[in-house]
């Protein structure tokens, strides 16, 4: 059954013909019109050319537009915004489509969607997260047939990280006889005896039609992975009257091979309905064989083996292309996720679009489905404040339908640090449409759930020490640690500062009595507050545990039935709450950044999690203005017997890494001196791996690679092409942070230039230069035909130290390499000026390092024949790229909470005086409301609230609310200043765990102006 395609350009669109079977699935994901443009007549008329542009699916119009301070979606969506579009798609009716139906399918409209055909409105789904069909074969014309899509994020924000905008995932046209298998009208469940011997059980759900009178019956058939058959049945279907019919069939399977991580082995189970020898309809379903229990007292079992979740929890959007993920990206990113040696992902906190379970059926990584954030408001205009009560029952039945045959997905999660009696009825729907797995969430009506799902209170010393309920128990978000790629300190760092009595962290001593690094993305005097730094990698900087702890704890202790820490990626947006907002547009808790490049964090859990030989160094050992002498902790990651360092080959000793917490790593405390920095790893006295840093020069060269790990340029079509900053040697430089300039010959689309860097706020689609982070950057392609061979990739870059800290001198290099990986020797000429005009081919020509000096631009062009391919641009300067510090500067501590200016607030209007954004009333009335997620239990905690008052007639009362209750009316009485010497009012009051909603309300007058909130 296999659709013929005619294809041929008209106008604008491309028409595609078919011949249609029942049963067949046609992509239509190409050759969609777009436009921002909100216009009532698009849902029946066709765009003009000047008024849309052609557009491939996945499409995230968000992400490609890029951020800026002023986004809609705020610090909480990484300053993204959102708006209102329209989609087209025009398609030929099949001239033999007779009375087969029709459906229209859509994986992922992120949000209110609605959708036409030929001007009949077909429906709405408000949800972002979720698939949704309609059957549309009655509103076809013959011929020319256009389908119209609506997709409205104009209330922003919708959601408290980062969400895409648009299409977002697959959309097909499935043809279906008018007797067939209803949609998700498949469940396959699987049961063993105990001699071993397994029984696939199946339930198909089949729509008939009354005036088909002919006898039909439905078979099942099971193959194994080589398509031999392993069972079948047939039944005879009876109609009685009715439209709807189910069939339950048993197949047996005396030796199944069983689905697991390290060996997820796959059946196909064929179900077919048939009038005499004619299929009517087919489907092919990929099921697992498998059998999950949870304990109390043991934790969590597969197939009968105590097993640990290595889990991370991840969001859609994390990584570097929005929500435009396509299939072979995100097999990329979770093959980095599994190579990092883990074996389960919550899908936080929403459904993930069909082709991420497919790829977890086939990999082996096992997936807690979550369906829900909240069930009540905790984004100003999200799913749980406009939709929720609406729509949980029929979001939720699709999510659990559609995803119930995978074998990847082993318990169901329903929502996240949310509450409600809600709960009973969401926890009572999940059983009844799937009795066959248990029930969890993320810190949620836990009194419902099967399974006793903690997020961040899990990381509490004081959680051991309390009674837990008698159900299995899983660390739902855990731990919260965070780190910058290539970023070190040796002080550790706590969120909410250490002791803390609320939330009794675990000990994290420092590394170094003094902080030996002094290096940043900008001086602390520059922070808009005390928020504003980067992350240590030596995994010291936490909420409340060290992810070495929190694994001792998990791996040890029998009922710990694993962690989901948080998270795998990087994602964008939640940059306030944690990281003080603009230019910080990105949470940094993720064992590899944004851009996929790994962490030192990555390798620690590779170290403990697999078992190939491995080694890994960090820091690197280039530290341009590090005192000669000054000790360093060394450490090494490592799954090997032991470990020996050596300094420009001299021993310095070996080590074990160790089972407890704080042996994990072995480590050395190292004398600085430039050189070679080595280390040797050994298994039974043998050397089994090894890995070399060498002191870095300035900046000289770059070098390009191409992933080939989980990519395969002929088949997946798609390229991530790295390019490393190196010094003359070759040895790579570490704070690389020159623009890499790009050119493609060829028709790829670039999808995405991406480095990683939490405060770089230029744009990542549709430019041709992006500067690295650390020394990285990546970019990531993708193409229509061919292998990759004929899209040649040119990247070059002005390279040298911004700051000319070690070296005056600058470069130029340029790499040309095909999007297959193959290198490509091009005939290429540089010319380059250093007065800051624009060069041409009179101007100098490169040929080797030249002097440069601070406040100097060069400006460099690329010449190909007679065509400039590149032109290129630095600039050097003392201030200019990253901060390089002695440690005597003190950071903006006057501002450690949540800006008002960043709440959401009513009456008032943001001013600015001496570096302080606060809000003024005017002499009016109005509000201010801030978001404080409490990750931990409900308790008390201090409110601390900064204001300036001149005025000496009135204490400005207002009125406190929290999570829309009133608890006190504060008295702000004249400080001497409307803008300065900021006045503190501190008192301790309730949060419930999760999202709460903290007010001032005006009473009648106005109020004093507001700084800021800082809950501790």
């Amino acid at each position: 059954m296999i659709a013929k395609f005619i294809v041929g350009l008209v106008g604008c669109f491309v028409f595609i013909n078919f011949t249609c079977f029942s049963g067949d699935i046609i992509s239509i994901n190409e050759n969609w019109r777009f436009t921002m443009e909100d216009n009532p007549a698009y849902s029946s008329d066709v765009f003009l050319e000047e008024e849309g542009k052609n557009i491939n699916i996945p499409h995230d119009w968000a992400f490609n537009n890029g951020i800026s301070k002023t986004g809609s979606q705020t610090d909480k969506g990484g300053y993204y915004s959102g708006g209102v579009a329209w989609y087209q798609r025009l398609f030929e009716t099949p001239e033999d489509l007779g009375d087969q139906y029709l459906y229209l399918e859509f994986d992922g409209v992120y949000r209110n969607s609605e959708v036409w055909v030929n001007g009949h409105y077909l429906g709405k789904r408000p949800y972002g997260y979720i698939s949704f069909r309609y059957e549309i074969s009655d509103y076809l014309h013959e011929g020319e047939n256009l389908i119209a899509v609506r997709v409205d994020n104009s209330e922003e924000p919708s959601a408290r990280w980062y969400h895409p905008c648009g299409i977002y995932a697959p959309v097909r046209l499935i043809t279906k006889s008018p007797d067939h298998i209803l949609p998700l009208g498949v469940f396959s469940t699987s049961s063993f005896s105990g001699s071993g011997e397994a029984t696939v059980n199946t339930e198909v759900t089949i729509g008939l039609q009354e005036k088909n009178t002919s006898q039909m019956t439905l078979e099942t058939v099971l193959l194994n992975k080589n398509g031999e058959v392993e069972g079948r049945k047939e039944q005879i279907i009876t109609k009685e009257g009715k439209d709807t019919v189910s069939y339950v069939s048993d197949i047996q399977v005396p030796s199944p091979v069983l689905w697991e991580p390290d060996s997820p082995y796959l059946y196909t189970l064929v179900t077919r309905l048939k009038s005499q020898n004619d299929v009517l309809d087919e489907v092919k379903t990929q099921i697992g064989i498998r059998e999950v229990e949870w304990t109390s007292k043991e934790g969590f079992f597969l197939n009968g083996q105590q097993t640990k979740l290595r889990g991370v929890c991840e969001h859609w959007e994390g990584g570097p292309v929005g929500g435009a993920w396509t299939k072979p990206l995100m097999r990329w990113k979770l093959g980095l996720l599994k190579e990092m040696g883990v074996n389960a992902i919550r899908t936080a906190h929403n459904p993930y679009p069909p082709f991420f379970y497919d790829l977890c059926d086939e990999m082996g990584l096992m997936v807690m489905d979550e369906v829900f954030d909240g069930w009540k408001k905790k984004a100003p205009f999200d799913y749980g404040s406009q939709d929720f009560v609406e729509w949980w029952e029929r979001d939720l039945t699709e999510w659990i339908k559609r995803d119930r045959n995978h074998p990847s997905v082993i318990i169901w999660s329903v929502g996240n640090e949310t509450n409600g009696p809600v709960g009973a009825d969401i926890v009572a729907q999940c059983h009844a449409l799937d009795s066959t797995r248990l029930v969890t969430s993320g810190h949620s009506g836990s009194q419902f759930m099967d399974v006793h799902g903690v997020n961040g209170h899990s990381e509490k010393m004081s959680f051991y020490d309390e009674d837990h309920p008698d159900k299995a128990f899983i660390a739902t978000e855990a731990p919260h640690t965070w780190q910058t790629r290539g970023y070190y300190r040796t002080q550790s760092w706590f969120r909410d500062g250490y002791p803390n009595d609320r939330q009794t962290p675990f000990p994290l001593p420092d590394l170094t009595e003094e902080e030996i690094f002094h290096y940043e993305w900008a001086a602390p005097s520059q922070w808009a507050n005390h928020k504003q730094h980067f992350n240590s990698s030596y995994d010291n900087a936490t909420v409340r545990i060290s992810a070495r702890k929190n694994w001792e704890l998990m791996r040890d202790l029998p009922w710990y039935s694993g962690h989901f820490r948080w998270t795998g990626f990087d994602y964008y947006g939640e940059a306030g709450y944690v990281h003080g907002g603009w230019p910080f547009r990105l949470f940094m808790s993720g064992a590899l950044d944004v851009a996929g490049f790994k962490k030192d964090l990555f390798y620690f859990y590779q170290s403990q999690w697999t078992e190939e030989p491995m080694v890994h160094i960090f820091p690197h050992w280039t530290h341009p203005t590090m005192t000669e002498g000054t000790k360093i902790p060394v450490w090494v990651y490592s799954n090997a017997d032991e470990v020996e360092l050596f300094l420009n080959g001299q021993s310095l000793g070996k080590d074990k890494p160790g089972s407890q917490w704080d042996e994990m790593q072995c480590e050395w405390m190292v004398p600085y001196a430039s050189g070679r920095l080595t280390a040797k790893a050994y298994i039974d006295g043998q050397v089994v791996a090894q890995q070399e840093y060498h002191t870095a020069g300035a900046p000289v060269l770059i070098a390009v690679e191409v992933e080939d790990n989980y990519l395969d340029a002929a088949k997946d079509r798609t390229a991530i092409v790295t390019a490393l900053i190196q010094d003359e040697e070759g040895a790579f430089y570490p704070y690389g942070e020159n623009t890499l300039y790009y050119h493609l010959g060829g028709d790829a689309r670039l999808l995405s230039l991406e480095n990683g860097d939490p405060v770089d706020t230029t744009k990542t689609y549709d430019v041709a230069s992006k500067k690295a982070f650390m020394g990285l950057s990546n970019a990531f392609w993708a193409w229509e035909d061919g292998d990759g061979s004929g899209q040649e990739l040119t990247i070059g870059a002005i390279l040298g130290e911004k700051q000319l800290l070690t070296s005056a001198e600058a470069a130029i290099d340029v790499k040309t390499i095909s999007l297959d990986g193959n290198a490509v020797d091009k005939d290429l000429r540089v010319f380059y000026t250093t007065d800051g005009t624009s060069p041409d081919t009179g101007s100098m020509k490169y040929t080797q390092p030249f002097k440069v000096s601070l406040g100097m631009t060069v400006k460099a062009i690329v010449v190909e024949g007679n065509t400039t391919i590149l032109e290129m641009e630095e600039t050097f300067g003392q201030d200019l790229g990253l901060y390089w510090g002695d440690g005597k500067e003190a950071d903006n501590e006057a501002l450690q909470g949540m800006p008002a200016v960043d709440a959401e607030y009513t009456g008032a209007v943001p001013r600015n005086a001496a570096g302080n954004a606060y809000l003024d009333f005017r002499g009016k009335e109005g509000t201010v409301t801030w978001y404080q997620e409490n990750d931990g239990s409900a308790g008390m905690f201090d409110f601390e609230f900064y204001y300036a008052s001149g005025d000496k007639n009135s204490n400005r009362p207002m009125d406190l609310y929290i999570n829309g209750q009133k608890v006190t009316t504060m008295i702000f009485k004249n400080s001497g200043s409307w803008n300065s010497g900021w006045k503190k009012i501190q008192k301790a009051y309730p949060l419930k765990a999760g999202a709460n909603e903290i007010e001032l309300r005006t009473t009648g007058q106005s109020g004093p102006n507001i700084l800021m909130l800082d809950v501790r």
